[in-house]
């Protein structure tokens, strides 16, 4: 079932002089099985839009359903948590068990699993993030490498078969070559069991390439939910609230510019390349 999210509103200290107006109205549906980006600035309401997905914020305003589960009545929190995983910012900083495989088991014993079910999901979401079981199990997280903390913190979160995958900046903190290898993994993982995806992210090339659709926050507002192609035409409207359009389409937009034939619409990397690549090789021909 669709995540719906109707007439949301969420104030932070309410009724004080400290009060603050963090999500305002917000109304989105998401898709099974759907990657979605969420994007805005520092303040704009991103995280505190989906920390109500699983009930970290309880709602105040509004109406979402999650799964079936209707967040403005009483409902069931281990339930909710059990379908909605969220792996935050700097994900490393979640470890806390003395072993990688207890860290990893600590959801899923708190879901009144068996001994060997919680084995399995450990085992299976261990090779799913592409550590191996039999040498990292007993090793302390703390030991690990940077790649492999947030491979076990996001393990952690697999093993509790979430059918929402929440994914707070997942590529914060890293190298090029460590954000596609996290970013890959994303995919896999959403083939692999189907999840919706979820991310917040301050990198519109990231969004770019890897949602269906993306949500633009603008201080508390949903100002755009619109498939990335659509959003690059946006681009006016978006250097207003200090964002940018990808870094494909702006290249493309001055070759153009330049006057080199390159077709209108493309606002994905591989996309830009290709036509680069046609118009060189008719040069050359």
């Amino acid at each position: 079932m669709p995540i719906v999210i109707e007439n949301l509103s969420y104030t932070y200290s309410p009724n004080t002089v400290f009060a603050h107006d963090a999500l305002k109205n917000v109304h989105m549906t998401i898709d099974d099985g759907e990657f979605v980006g969420i994007i805005g600035h520092t303040g704009s309401g991103k995280s505190t839009l989906v920390l109500h997905l699983n009930g970290l914020i309880k709602l105040t305003s509004g109406k979402i359903l999650v799964n079936d589960i209707d967040l403005s009545k009483k409902y069931d929190y281990k339930k909710l948590r059990s379908t909605v995983g969220i792996v935050f910012q700097y994900p490393e900083y979640q470890l806390f068990d003395e072993t990688v495989e207890k860290d990893i088991a600590f959801g899923p014993k708190n879901l009144g699993l068996s001994k060997e079910e919680v084995a399995y999901r450990v085992r299976t979401a261990m090779e799913m993030v592409g550590l191996d079981y039999e040498i990292i199990k007993d090793r302390s997280p703390f030991e690990l490498s940077g790649g492999q903390k947030r491979r076990a913190a996001l393990a952690g979160v697999i093993a509790m078969h979430p059918k929402i995958l929440i994914l707070d900046e997942p590529t914060a903190g890293l190298d090029p070559k460590g954000k596609e290898n996290i970013l890959e993994l994303v995919h896999s993982i959403k083939k692999a069991s189907q999840v919706t995806v979820i991310m917040i992210s301050h990198n519109m090339d990231e969004i770019n390439e890897h949602c269906t659709r993306v949500a633009v926050l603008n201080q508390g507002e949903l100002v755009y939910y619109l498939k990335p192609s659509e959003l690059v035409e946006r681009s006016l409207e978006l250097g207003k609230m200090g964002l940018d359009i990808p870094t494909s389409a702006r290249i493309a937009r001055r070759l153009r510019k330049k006057g080199i034939n390159i077709k209108t619409g493309i606002h994905k990397q591989d996309e830009l390349i290709a036509e680069v690549l046609k118009l060189y090789k008719g040069e050359r021909a």
